[in-house]
């Protein structure tokens, strides 16, 4: 059975009435945009909110009640964010705590002790995406024997909470620009070293366009390794030809780390360091932008590279979310003036999302 969802990242509630009075203003609209019956949700819960309801049957329970009040499902969590994900300031923020700390071991398995209790009948594992161990800087054999540590105990602990309810859930590393592991051979290789029957990769879409992997390439080292796949982050990443700072920066923003990558190999850690030391075209860029609505020209998007993969994808996993997490920097003009907008956005990037499932499946 085959699950897409929209990533509710995207909105800055982190308390459990906030979480649900989300539901009313975005999902169900958009599940009222796209007339279907029921509407997945990739759902982000930050760690404290998640510690209270890991912690409270009773909690969860309600959750799961105002979910299915709704219509709305849930098989998988983002759980790579840890809290304040809309703060004004994010950056390098968002990679800490990483996987040398007990604090990331702790809030996912928190996520995967909620995530059994809301999978629907219909659904035959949850899926929880997390960072790939850390930031590059620092690293180093001591932190990578750490990581290694928490992630055996993170499969020790998924075994358990899985068994118990009946049905797996498993955690996927996002391979991400900068990060440890940002490629789909280093992922390959790391994993490998994991428990893979609970453990393995969260591939997104925008992030493997900025790495300039060929999808099929990508695909068949993971499988070919026997790296599983636990889910897909359906994106795209911002690209462009010529590079030049008139057209990028309006792009520029306090909030997010937008890593940016030249098909030359040459890299950067933020676009605006890109535009100042000029590195070489073309470029892509760990900024990603809605599914529907292509960048003002001369930029414009790795949709292609998107459906790409989404055809390579689609026999080894079943979990696909939709992730354009930054609606609220977009340039001006393109950025939506109130919720009803930013509903019908998600629902317009839903609709092009099940049409990319649809082509592949044929």
């Amino acid at each position: 059975m085959r699950h897409l969802s929209y990533c509710t990242n995207v909105h800055p509630a982190e308390d459990l009435d906030g979480i649900v009075g989300q539901f009313d203003t975005f999902a169900r609209r958009i599940r009222s945009h796209l007339d279907t019956d029921v509407l997945g949700i990739g759902l982000w819960l930050a760690a404290p909110v998640a510690a209270e309801l890991a912690a409270a049957p009773d909690s969860r329970r309600r959750l799961r009640r105002e979910l299915d009040a709704r219509g709305l499902e849930v098989v998988t969590l983002n759980g790579f964010p840890y809290a304040a994900f809309q703060a004004p300031v994010v950056k390098h923020a968002v990679y800490h705590p990483d996987w040398t700390t007990p604090e990331r071991r702790d809030y996912t398995l928190n996520l995967a002790r909620i995530l059994v209790d809301l999978l629907p009948d219909r659904a035959a594992r949850g899926s929880i995406s997390t960072l790939p161990f850390a930031w590059r800087t620092p690293w180093d054999p001591t932190r990578e024997d750490a990581a290694l540590r928490r992630f055996d105990e993170l499969g020790k602990g998924l075994a358990e909470i899985s068994g118990a309810a009946g049905r797996p859930v498993r955690v996927g590393l996002e391979p991400e620009p900068g990060c440890v592991v940002e490629t789909t051979a280093q992922a390959a290789d790391l994993v490998s070293r994991l428990d893979t029957e609970w453990i393995g990769v969260c591939v997104d879409l925008a992030h493997l366009a900025c790495a300039w992997e060929d999808p099929a390439a990508a695909v068949a080292r993971l499988t070919g390794a026997g790296t599983p796949i636990v889910k897909v982050q359906i994106s795209a990443a911002l690209e462009t030809a010529e590079p030049s700072a008139g057209v990028l920066r309006d792009y520029v923003e306090p909030r997010f780390l937008h890593q940016t990558r030249s098909a030359s190999g040459a890299a950067a850690d933020d676009l605006d360091e890109a535009i100042e030391r000029r590195l070489p075209g073309p470029w892509r860029v760990h900024y990603h932008v809605p599914l529907h609505a292509a960048p003002a020209a001369p930029l414009t998007s790795t949709v292609a590279v998107t459906r790409a993969a989404i055809r390579e994808l689609l026999p080894f996993c079943d979990h696909f979310d939709v992730e354009t997490y930054t609606w609220g920097v977009l340039p001006p003009a393109q950025r939506p003036g109130d919720d009803a907008a930013l509903a019908a956005g998600i629902a317009a990037e839903l609709a092009v999302a099940e049409l990319m499932l649809a082509e592949a499946a044929r």
